[in-house]
């Protein structure tokens, strides 16, 4: 499980680690570690002795972790050059190592980008997690003019100019090839628009670990902690133990939609789906083992769960089976339009647990608010979902993000993402996929956890770095799943 803290618990943490150790030590380990990272990007381009590195150095501890794995790499040969953003208030025994092991420290007002030369490694330790509103022009200014050369930027604990606990991009940032942060990972690293910006990320271990609270902001799952929640039949199970899905999906509008769903379904586990709408015509051609009826939901027998939406549209049958499934005693899951169908009140007293599947535009009309807002906040979009509609949420987008109202766990964040998921009928494959896992018996979060990073890496197979449709990822996620439990 990869987990991320706030900053103001992080901070907690250090404090408390560095009450119980020297003066500066804890500097020292995240320095050692920055230079051990600088040390590889530098070696996978060349070598350590004789490249040559610009660090860009803020006023903050930031910069002193910068300043002190410059030391460390001057000491190794390499040509190291400092440029202070705030000479003044520069870290004092940072600049004072760098000098001391032949590096040089300069204010960055005074020296233009075109005298500085060859460049194999720019390490922006500008103001990493303390940073907020994003960069100050003249540090912009530096950033784009490195930034334009192509050379490689590594990012000290956080790109500077992103918001460390909401990963919101309110102004320039740095837009880093890889960030090295240290003791936890923070949100803003693993949630867009700011995890865009961090690259690949490499984790320090600085000793935090004893100091932080057992229960982080966020979490991510892995191989292993999706592996152990999938759910697998037995010797005894027959379709009705491993769960039996309802789909409410189609319309004359868009057949395509019942297709996918049930699909995903099929392919997600379920021991049996039950398909309710008017493409069971087309349904009964592609999947021959769906069981159909033409409603309403509610007669159409028994199910663990339901999912209603995709494709459905909006008229009077619409509306009809929305309200029907959301009386039903199971777990549903509300996608597409059927978001824009619900009845609020109604999901907020159900008994049963709820899911909801929004993209950003659906998840803000939801809300009332702007669909820029969500996209920029989206760590505070589906948590507020969650509390709104007392539902757990899974909001789609560039970074996946799954919440549910208790507001004691974990805003969950799926790694398995990939851009070439914005296709047409993929959020119905994932939809099915959920609702399989949903009737297979997992509570909404671990289902729409499972779900999602089910979904994500069944494209990436599918892709392989081209095209994909939503059939192909449909197609793909047995493949998924024997790669998780393998």
């Amino acid at each position: 499980m990869r987990t991320a803290y706030s900053v103001e618990t992080v901070r907690a943490a250090e404090r408390a680690l560095m009450a119980r150790l020297p003066d500066g030590a804890l500097m020292q380990r995240a320095a050692a570690g920055l230079a051990v990272a600088c040390g590889d990007v530098l070696r996978r381009n060349g070598r350590v002795y004789g490249s040559r590195v610009v660090l860009l150095v803020g006023s903050g501890d930031n910069g002193g972790d910068a300043l002190y794995a410059g030391a460390r790499l001057a000491r190794r040969g390499a040509g190291v050059r400092a440029l202070l953003t705030s000479p003044g208030r520069a870290h004092e025994g940072g600049v004072a190592a760098l000098r001391a092991a032949g590096g040089r420290a300069e204010d960055a007002a005074q020296v233009g980008t075109d005298q500085v030369g060859r460049v194999d490694l720019v390490v922006d330790g500008i103001t990493g997690i303390g940073g907020r509103g994003g960069l100050r022009p003249d540090a912009a200014a530096l950033v784009r003019a490195f930034q334009a050369t192509g050379v490689p930027i590594l990012a000290v604990d956080l790109p500077s100019g992103v918001e460390a606990d909401t990963g919101e991009v309110l102004g320039d940032a740095v837009r880093a090839d890889a960030t090295v942060t240290f003791g936890a990972y923070k949100p803003g690293l693993l949630i867009d628009p700011a995890a865009d910006r961090a690259g690949a990320l490499h984790l320090v271990d600085i000793g935090l670990g004893d100091e932080l609270p057992g229960v982080p902001d966020l979490e991510a799952l892995q191989y292993a902690d999706v592996a152990a929640l999938l759910p697998l039949p037995g010797s005894e199970s027959d379709k009705y133990r491993r769960g039996v899905v309802g789909i409410v999906a189609g319309s004359a509008r868009y057949p395509g939609a019942a297709v996918l769903a049930v699909g995903g379904a099929l392919r997600g586990g379920a021991g049996a789906v039950r398909y309710v709408g008017p493409g069971a015509g087309a349904v009964i051609a592609r999947h021959p083992e769906t069981l159909v009826h033409t409603g309403p939901p509610s007669k159409a027998g028994r199910v663990q769960a339901w999912v209603v939406g995709p494709g459905l549209g909006d008229g009077t049958d619409a509306v009809s089976a929305v309200a029907d499934v959301l009386d039903t005693e199971v777990p549903v899951l509300v996608d597409a339009d059927g978001l824009r169908l619900l009845d609020a009140s109604v999901v907020r007293s159900r008994t049963a647990p709820t899911l909801l599947t929004p993209h950003a535009g659906e998840a803000a009309a939801l809300l009332g608010v702007p669909r820029e807002e969500v996209e920029a906040g989206r760590l505070a979009a589906v948590r507020e979902l969650a509390a709104r509609y007392r539902s757990t949420v899974l909001l789609k987008g560039s970074t996946t993000l799954v919440a549910d109202s208790s507001g004691r766990t974990p805003v969950r964040v799926n790694p398995t993402g990939t851009s070439w998921l914005a296709t047409a009928g993929s959020g119905d494959v994932l939809s099915g996929l959920t609702g399989s896992l949903l009737a297979a018996g997992l509570d909404p979060r671990d289902a729409a956890s499972v779900g999602a990073y089910l979904h994500g890496l069944a494209a990436r197979y599918a892709s392989d770095g081209g095209p994909v449709s939503a059939q192909d990822v449909a197609d793909t996620v047995p493949a998924a799943w024997r790669e998780v439990r393998a």
